[in-house]
């Protein structure tokens, strides 16, 4: 056993390091660490294959700048990005509603998301009929501005 360890020291060594490199990319969760992890597996399954340690190094070195190039930026660009905000009054923004009392510039009421809001016509010039078909442009307060569809 311990010639096997011998022969193959620098693969341990190289997994040691993809060990040490993915645990601090848990504390960080960044990418960075990661994509030299990644870079030291390639380094290890090199020295698996038997390639001279430069070889090794030079294959651990392009994954590594590889991964961090195209894969790391695509990676924080998806997977650190908040979600949207699509709850409460801006997740009503864009919804559409019927008018069930007339709107114009000053007051209305219409029925959005099962709930009845007030109103007001979004460029206050407008007049919306009982019946008509809205498009919320945005929330003021507890006041809808909205648009006729169509």
């Amino acid at each position: 056993m311990w010639d096997w360890f011998s022969e193959h020291a620098w693969v341990l060594a190289w997994a040691g390091t993809a060990l040490v490199l993915g645990t601090i990319e848990l504390t960080t969760l960044d990418f960075f660490f990661l994509m030299l992890a990644i870079g030291a597996v390639s380094g290890a399954v090199a020295a698996a294959t038997g390639a001279e340690f430069l070889v090794q190094v030079l294959v651990a070195v392009a994954v590594s700048v590889a991964l961090l190039g195209v894969v790391r930026p695509i990676a924080k660009k998806r997977l650190l990005k908040p979600p949207p905000s699509s709850f409460g009054v801006a997740a009503l923004v864009g919804q559409s509603g019927v008018v069930i009392e007339r709107v114009d510039a000053h007051n209305g009421l219409i029925r959005l998301a099962g709930e009845v809001w007030s109103a007001r016509c979004y460029d206050g010039r407008s007049i919306i009929e009982e019946g008509a078909t809205i498009e919320v442009v945005e929330i003021r307060g507890a006041t809808a501005l909205v648009l006729e569809e169509g």
